[in-house]
C-alpha cells in the first residue's frame, strides 16, 4: 500500500480542491479522504506542498498507432511528462484498426500520415489491438474506430459513392469495432477517402454511433473561412462544413464531437461565435453536442492539406498539366487573399531523407533558394515527399480564443500531437497541458477544479471511460502529481515539460522528479475496452 498524505486533491468533478490524503494498493485507489492512518507495512509519501489529480486523459490523439510500435517508450515520454496517463486514439477517420483481414488497401490505412513501420504486427479489428497492446505499452490507450480506416478498406482512396455491397461491408466493419470495445467512431473529412463521403454515407455512421450510445468525433471539411472543399464566394467554409454537421446530426439524440475547434487562417478569426452558437444551438436541439481544443495557435498536417480533393484525385501527369496548374494557382492565389494565410505560414516539417534542409523553412523561403513561385516550390516538394511530407501551420487561433474556449462549459482538453521520428516536432507533445495549468493560474484560463475535470473526468464521461478519470475508492490508480507555483511560473515552448513532479500510472510510479522508470514502462499501460 502507498498513501499519499496532505495534498491538495483535485478529484476531478470539477470540485473546489481539498487538503486530502489518498490511499492506493496495487492499481486501486483504496480511499481519498483527511486524515487517514497508516496500517503497518504502508509507504507514507508526504505531498505538503504539492496539489494532486486524476491522470490526465488526451481527448483527441493518434497515438494507436504508436501504441504498437515495437519499441513504443519514446513515442510516449514527453506525454507523461506533460501528466497525461491514457489517450482517446483513432481519430479523424484514420484509426491504425478496423478495416479488413484481406483488404488490398492496408497500405492506404493511415492516409499517409500513418503507417505500419516498425510495429509488432497489423491488427484489422479492435480485439486484435486490445489484446496485442493490453500490458504491452506504456499508457491506457482507448480508441475511436475510423470511417477512413473501414472505406479505405472497401474501396481505396476512390474519388465516388460507395456501392452497396462496399458500403455494407463498411457500417459492418466499424459496427464490429463499437461491440468489441471502442469508445466512439471517427470521421476525417478533410482526408483521403473521407473528403469523397457524401451526407447519407456519414447519416448512417452517425446512426450507428447512436445506437450504440458512444461519440462520433469529426475532423470537419474545413477549418478555415476559405479552403478548396467548397466554393470561394459565400458563407465561410467552416461554418458550412459545422452545417453539413448539423445535417448529419438533425433528428438524432447522438454524441457529436466537434474535434480541434481551430480557426485557420486570420480572417477565420471572426468564425469563432457562430461556431459556438451552432455547437450549443445542437445541444439545444437534443444532440449531445461538444468539442476538444489545443494549447496551441498552430497544428500539424500532411502536406497535401491545402489541396482541392479534385485535385489530389489527378494522375501524377494530370497534376502537372497547365490547365490544371493554372486553375490551381487561381484557386490558391485566391484563397490566399480570403483567408489570411499564406505561404510565409506553411513550415516544412518533413519531405523525406536527403530532404532536411528545407525542415523548419517556410514554403515562401524555399520557394525564394529554389528561385521559383511559392506555388511551384510547393508542389515540388510534394512530389519530392510523395505527397507524404507533412507541414506546421499558423495562425489556427490566438491567445484570446484560446481563453475564451477554454472556458466553455463544453470543451475538452487535448494535444492531437505525436512523436515524429524525423523532422521538427509539434510543440504540443511537450507543454501543452502544463500550458492550460497555468493559464488557470494565472486568470487566463478556466478555474483549476474545472481545468482538471476537462483533462480528466469530463474526458472519462464523454467517452465511456470507466473507473478512471477520478480520485475515488475503487478506480484505477491513475495519478499525477504537480507543483501549482512551478506551473505559474513556467516558462513556454521551451520543448520540454513545467511543473509535473510524479506520474502513476495504475498505481506504478513511472515518473519521479523528471526520471522515467522505463522497465515499468514497458507494461504499465492497459486497453480501455468500452464493453456494455
Amino acid at each position: 500500500m502507498k498513501l499519499f498524505k496532505n495534498a491538495l486533491l483535485y478529484d476531478g468533478t470539477g470540485a473546489d480542491a481539498l487538503k486530502s490524503d489518498l490511499l492506493i494498493d496495487g492499481d486501486r485507489i483504496v480511499k481519498v479522504e483527511p486524515n487517514i492512518t497508516p496500517k503497518e507495512g504502508c509507504e507514507v509519501v508526504n505531498l505538503e506542498g504539492l496539489s494532486i489529480a486524476p491522470g490526465f486523459i488526451d481527448a483527441h490523439s493518434h497515438n494507436d498507432w504508436f501504441a504498437i510500435k515495437k519499441e513504443p517508450i519514446k513515442y510516449f515520454e514527453p506525454f507523461i511528462r506533460q501528466g497525461i496517463t491514457s489517450f482517446v486514439t483513432g481519430n479523424c477517420g484514420l484509426s491504425a484498426v478496423g478495416f479488413e483481414r484481406e483488404s488490398p488497401h492496408i497500405d492506404k490505412v493511415g492516409a499517409g500520415l500513418f503507417g505500419y513501420n516498425n510495429t509488432t504486427g497489423i491488427y484489422p479489428t479492435v480485439a486484435d489491438f486490445f489484446d496485442s497492446i493490453d500490458r504491452n505499452t506504456p499508457c491506457n490507450i482507448a480508441l475511436v474506430a475510423g470511417h477512413c480506416s473501414a472505406r479505405t478498406s472497401v474501396a481505396g482512396y476512390e474519388n465516388r459513392a460507395l456501392t452497396p455491397d462496399e458500403h455494407k461491408r463498411m457500417l459492418s466493419i466499424m459496427e464490429q469495432a463499437l461491440k468489441e470495445g471502442a469508445c466512439g467512431l471517427s470521421l476525417g473529412l478533410m482526408y483521403e477517402p473521407g473528403i469523397y463521403a457524401g451526407i447519407e454515407e456519414l447519416k448512417d455512421v452517425a446512426r450507428l454511433c447512436e445506437k450504440y450510445d458512444r461519440p462520433m468525433t469529426v475532423h470537419p471539411r474545413a477549418c478555415s473561412a476559405v479552403s478548396m472543399t467548397y466554393p470561394l464566394l459565400g458563407r465561410p467554409h467552416l461554418l458550412r462544413a459545422l452545417d453539413e454537421l448539423v445535417e448529419i446530426a438533425k433528428g438524432t439524440k447522438m454524441k457529436l464531437h466537434y474535434s480541434h475547434a481551430i480557426f485557420v487562417g486570420r480572417k477565420s478569426f471572426k468564425c469563432k461565435d457562430e461556431l459556438l452558437k451552432i455547437i450549443h444551438n445542437l445541444r439545444k436541439s437534443g444532440v449531445d453536442a461538444g468539442y476538444d481544443i489545443y494549447s496551441e495557435l498552430l497544428g500539424v498536417s500532411v502536406i497535401t492539406v491545402v489541396l482541392p480533393a479534385w485535385y489530389q484525385a489527378l494522375t501524377p501527369k494530370q497534376k502537372r498539366h497547365w490547365f490544371n496548374k493554372l486553375k490551381l494557382n487561381v484557386l490558391i492565389a485566391a484563397t490566399i487573399v480570403l483567408l489570411g494565410f499564406g505561404w510565409d505560414d506553411i513550415e516544412i516539417a518533413y519531405i523525406g531523407p536527403g530532404y532536411e534542409k528545407y525542415e523548419g523553412k517556410s514554403v515562401a523561403k524555399i520557394a525564394k533558394e529554389m528561385g521559383k513561385s511559392p506555388l511551384d516550390a510547393y508542389l515540388d516538394l510534394c512530389e519530392m515527399s510523395n505527397f507524404k511530407g507533412r507541414v506546421n501551420m499558423g495562425p489556427y487561433s490566438t491567445p484570446e480564443i484560446v481563453s475564451e474556449l477554454s472556458k466553455d462549459e463544453i470543451s475538452l482538453y487535448m494535444t492531437d500531437a505525436w512523436v515524429e521520428d524525423y523532422g521538427v516536432q509539434n510543440p504540443a507533445i511537450y507543454d501543452c497541458f502544463p500550458k492550460f495549468l497555468k493559464y488557470s493560474l494565472n486568470g487566463t484560463g478556466d478555474t483549476m477544479p474545472n481545468t482538471i475535470r476537462k483533462m480528466s473526468g469530463g474526458v472519462a464521461d464523454r467517452f465511456s471511460i470507466k473507473e478512471r478519470g477520478y480520485l475515488k475508492a475503487g478506480y484505477y490508480a491513475d495519478i499525477t502529481i504537480f507543483n501549482e507555483e512551478k506551473l505559474r511560473n513556467g516558462i513556454e515552448d521551451r520543448e520540454s515539460s513545467f511543473g509535473i513532479e510524479t506520474v502513476y500510472i495504475n498505481g506504478k510510479k513511472v515518473l519521479d522528479n523528471d526520471l522515467l522508470d522505463m522497465e515499468l514502462l514497458k507494461s504499465s499501460g492497459r486497453a480501455i475496452r468500452d464493453l456494455k
